[in-house]
C-alpha cells in the first residue's frame, strides 16, 4: 500500500490512468482495494482498465462490485454499458445506459453510447433518434455524429451518411473510424476510387489496425486501375505486418500423421448463416463422409437461423467463439486437435487471420469467401477451380481433383507459369470453387418477360459496389443497340441511383428506360427475377453467388472475363453449364453477345426453359461430388504433411 493516504493515492491513480500508464494505475488500484476491498473509485476505475485491455466480463464485475457500494454513479452505469456492449450482451448495455441517463439526463456518453447499442440492437429509428437528440445540444459532439452516420448508413441513406462522415473528419480529421467507414458507405454507392482513398487515410492514420488493412486489400479488386501488382503488394504488406505473431504457440506438430485416418476438419466464419458463404458451404457439410472427416465449426455468429441449424446439425462439434481473442481460440482449435483448420473468411468482414497466423493446425487452407489468396504465409493451401486459374497462373499447382466421369482423383505435378509475386500456396482445383444450394427458395422461373411486355429488360441485381462508372458506360453501349430495351438496377432511394442515372443519361440513355428495385428478403430478391430478360454481369469484380441465383432463375448472363480470379467467376460457371457463348474477352465481344442475344428472343425463351434444369444436372448443384472432390483435396493435403513430417 502506498505511504500516502488513499484519497491521494487514488488521485494519483487516476493520474497514470488518464496519461495511459496503465501498469501504474493498476498497480495502485489494487493496492487501494487490498485495503478498502470495497473502494468504490478503484473498483469502478480499475474495471474501465481491464475493459480497455479487452477483460470485459471481468470490467463486468469489478463495475457492478463498485455500483453495490455506490449505487447512483451515473459514470459508473455508463462505463458497465459499454463493457456490457463489448461483450455482445446488448440488452444488459442498453438498460445500464438508460439507467445512467435516468440518474444524469445530461450525461453526454451514456446518450452517445445508448444510441450505439439501440443501433446494434437493430432499432435504427431510435439509434437516430438519441444522436440527434445529443446534437442539438452539443452540435460538436463528434462520437456522436460519427455515431449518427453509422446508423444512416444502416437506413440506407447513404448520401447523408457520406455527408456526416465527412463532418465528422471537418470536425476531426484524425478520427480513424470516420474513415473507415466513410470508406465502406462510399463503397456501398459503388464510388470503389474513393472509397480506396478514404481506407488508406484511415490505414495511415493507424497502421496496426489488421481490419482497416483487410478492407483496403478487399476493396482493391472492385477498383479497374487496380493491378495485380498493387494487390499482391498489400497482401504481403498485410502478412509482413500482421502474419508473424510474436508468440504463436505451437503449430499442431503433436497431431498423429497417419496418413489415411480419419481427419478432424475445423471451419472458421461467422458466416455460417443466410449468407453467401454459409449458402455456398452448406452442400459440402451437410455431405462430408463422416467416416473419413470429423466436422468441427467455429462460428463468430452469436443470432443463428435455419441455415445455421442445419450446418450446426451436421457437425460433430459446434464452438460459438464470438468475442474470443486470436490467442484464445487458437488455444481451443490446438485443444481440439483440428487436423484440417479451413478459413472461409480471407479478408472480409470478421475475419480471423490473425487467428490463422498462429498456426493452431499442422495444415491450413482458405476457401469459400472469395476466390482469392489471403497472402498469409500460415495458409499454406487455396481451393479454386481450373476456370477461375487459367491464365492467371498458380505457383506449385500439384494437385488438380476433377475427373470427367466424375470421381475425384488427385493429378500431380501440373505446369506451373506465374511470376515471382504470386502467393507460395499451393492450390487445389475441383470442378467448381461453387456450389450450389436454393436454400428451400420456392420462386419458380416464369415466362420470358419480353413476350409480354414488349421490349427486353436487362439488368443485374449484384451489389453497387460492383458498379462502376466503366461498367455503366459498357451497360450504356448494349442498350443502344437494343432499341426499346429497359435497365433494371438494385438500388433503394437513398443509394447509388442517382449516381448510376447520372452517368447513364450522360451516355445518351433516357431516364425513362432506367428501373430501380429496393433490397429485400430473400424470396423477395429471387422473384425480382421475373421482371429480366437478360443479365449483364459486373467486371473486374464479377458476380458470383448472385450469377448462380440469376441462372437458377433462368436468367442468362453475359459475362466479361478478366485475367484476375474473382472476375472470372462467369467464365466458371457458365463453362460448366456448357454455354461458352455466353463468355466474352473484350468489351466489344460484350456488347455484341449481349446484344445479340437480347434481340434473340427465341434463344431468350429457350434459356428460360431450360436453365433451371441445366442447373440441377450440372456440377454446379452436385453436392455429394463436390464434398468428394473437396474430402480428397483436403487428403492429399493431410498426405503431404505427413510425408513432410508436419512441414506446411
Amino acid at each position: 500500500m502506498p505511504t500516502i493516504p488513499i484519497p491521494q493515492a487514488f488521485v494519483l491513480a487516476v493520474q497514470h490512468h488518464q496519461a495511459g500508464r496503465l501498469a501504474e494505475a493498476e498497480t495502485i488500484y489494487r493496492q487501494i482495494l487490498t485495503v478498502l476491498p470495497e473502494h468504490a473509485g478503484a473498483l469502478h476505475f480499475l474495471g474501465v482498465l481491464v475493459h480497455q485491455r479487452g477483460q470485459n466480463e471481468l470490467a463486468v464485475t469489478l463495475i457492478t462490485r463498485a455500483l453495490a457500494s455506490e449505487p447512483k454513479d451515473a459514470a459508473a452505469y455508463s462505463n458497465l454499458g459499454e463493457a456490457y456492449r463489448a461483450m455482445g450482451n446488448t440488452r444488459a448495455a442498453i438498460d445500464a445506459f438508460q439507467r445512467a441517463l435516468e440518474l444524469n439526463p445530461g450525461l453526454a456518453a451514456a446518450q452517445c453510447n445508448l444510441g450505439a447499442a439501440l443501433l446494434a440492437a437493430g432499432d435504427v429509428d431510435g439509434a437516430i433518434a438519441k444522436q440527434r437528440e445529443l446534437l442539438r445540444i452539443k452540435p460538436d459532439e463528434t462520437t456522436a455524429r460519427y455515431n449518427l452516420a453509422n446508423a444512416l448508413k444502416h437506413r440506407g441513406a447513404l448520401e447523408e451518411a457520406t455527408a456526416t462522415y465527412r463532418e465528422v473528419l471537418r470536425l476531426k480529421p484524425d478520427y480513424v473510424d470516420a474513415h473507415n467507414n466513410l470508406g465502406y458507405t462510399l463503397w456501398d454507392l459503388g464510388d470503389v476510387d474513393r472509397a480506396v482513398e478514404s481506407f488508406r487515410a484511415a490505414l495511415r492514420l493507424n497502421p496496426q489496425d489488421a481490419e482497416i488493412h483487410s478492407n483496403l486489400i478487399l476493396a482493391l479488386p472492385y477498383q479497374p486501375a487496380a493491378t495485380g501488382q498493387m494487390i499482391d503488394a498489400e497482401r504481403r504488406a498485410w502478412n509482413d505486418r500482421f502474419g508473424n505473431p510474436q508468440c504463436p504457440g505451437n503449430s499442431g506438430q503433436a497431431n498423429d500423421r497417419t496418413p489415411e485416418r480419419r481427419l478432424r476438419v475445423g471451419y472458421v466464419s461467422p458466416d455460417l448463416w443466410d449468407h453467401v458463404v454459409g449458402r455456398n458451404v452448406l452442400p459440402l457439410i451437410t455431405h462430408h463422409n463422416h467416416e473419413e472427416f470429423e466436422v468441427v465449426c467455429y462460428s463468430s455468429r452469436a443470432r443463428e437461423d435455419e441455415i445455421t441449424g442445419t450446418i450446426r446439425k451436421h457437425a460433430q462439434l459446434w464452438r460459438n467463439v464470438a468475442g474470443l481473442g486470436d490467442e484464445e481460440l487458437a488455444t481451443i482449435i490446438r485443444q481440439d486437435g483440428i487436423d484440417i483448420l479451413v478459413d472461409l473468411s480471407q479478408h472480409t468482414l470478421g475475419n480471423r487471420l490473425r487467428m490463422f497466423a498462429r498456426r493452431p493446425a499442422p495444415v491450413q487452407v482458405s476457401f469459400a469467401g472469395y476466390p482469392a489468396s489471403t497472402g498469409l504465409e500460415a495458409i499454406g493451401y487455396r481451393i479454386s477451380d481450373r476456370w477461375l486459374e487459367t491464365e492467371l497462373g498458380v505457383r506449385s499447382s500439384k494437385f488438380e481433383v476433377r475427373s470427367s466421369s466424375g470421381s475425384a482423383n488427385p493429378v500431380s505435378d501440373l505446369p506451373s507459369s506465374i511470376s515471382e509475386t504470386r502467393p507460395a500456396e499451393q492450390v487445389f482445383l475441383p470442378d467448381s470453387f461453387w456450389c450450389y444450394d436454393p436454400c428451400g427458395a420456392v420462386a419458380r422461373a416464369n415466362e420470358l418477360p419480353a413476350t409480354k411486355s414488349g421490349f427486353v429488360t436487362m439488368g443485374s441485381l449484384n451489389s453497387a459496389r460492383k458498379i462502376h462508372a466503366s461498367v455503366l458506360r459498357l451497360w450504356a453501349r448494349v442498350l443502344r443497340r437494343v432499341p426499346n430495351s429497359r435497365l433494371l438496377l438494385l438500388s433503394g432511394p437513398d443509394g447509388p441511383r442517382g449516381r448510376f442515372l447520372e452517368t447513364l443519361t450522360r451516355e445518351g440513355i433516357e431516364a425513362e428506360r432506367i428501373d430501380f428495385v429496393p433490397r429485400c428478403s430473400r424470396e423477395g430478391y429471387l422473384n425480382l427475377y421475373h421482371r429480366l430478360d437478360l443479365a449483364l454481369d459486373t467486371f473486374p469484380y464479377g458476380g458470383h453467388t448472385t450469377s448462380l441465383d440469376t441462372l437458377w432463375m433462368g436468367v442468362p448472363v453475359v459475362t466479361l472475363a478478366g485475367e484476375r480470379s474473382v472476375s472470372r467467376a462467369g467464365l466458371s460457371v457458365l463453362n460448366n453449364l456448357g454455354l461458352q457463348e455466353l463468355v466474352t474477352f473484350t468489351e466489344d465481344e460484350y456488347v455484341d453477345a449481349a446484344a445479340n442475344l437480347a434481340n434473340d428472343l427465341p434463344r431468350l425463351a429457350e434459356l428460360r426453359r431450360t436453365l433451371r434444369s441445366r442447373m440441377e444436372n450440372s456440377v454446379l448443384m452436385d453436392g455429394p461430388r463436390f464434398a468428394r472432390q473437396i474430402e480428397t483435396a483436403y487428403r492429399a493435403m493431410w498426405r503431404e504433411w505427413c510425408m513432410q513430417g508436419g512441414g506446411k
